[in-house]
């Protein structure tokens, strides 16, 4: 029983090629959006926490329903996602 090592050898190589051409899915680009979309994330979470009542025997709706509580946070939480889902999708800028 002959075993051909050369042509053995040349298909692994092959093999390494094409996984080192499908190892780079994301480009700087992509990681630069997603690092945008995590803070634009972390800003919303930031103003939608926060604001405690000085008595805890009171309730201070105006703090707790504060308009950016209710309106800007989750506006910033739900673009932060947008983005970062444009990053994931955003294809790689071919070079020439």
């Amino acid at each position: 029983m002959a075993v051909n090592v050369s042509a053995d050898k040349a298909t692994v190589t092959a093999k390494k090629k094409e996984i080192k051409q499908l190892a780079s899915l994301f480009q700087k680009d992509n990681y630069l959006w997603m690092l945008v979309g995590a803070v634009v994330i972390i800003i919303g979470m930031v103003l939608l926490s926060g604001g405690k009542n000085q008595d805890p025997n009171t309730f201070d709706t105006n703090l707790v329903y504060s308009k950016t509580r209710i309106t800007v946070a989750p506006i910033l939480i739900v673009a932060g996602l947008l983005v970062e889902v444009y990053a994931l999708l955003k294809k790689p800028s071919a070079k020439a």
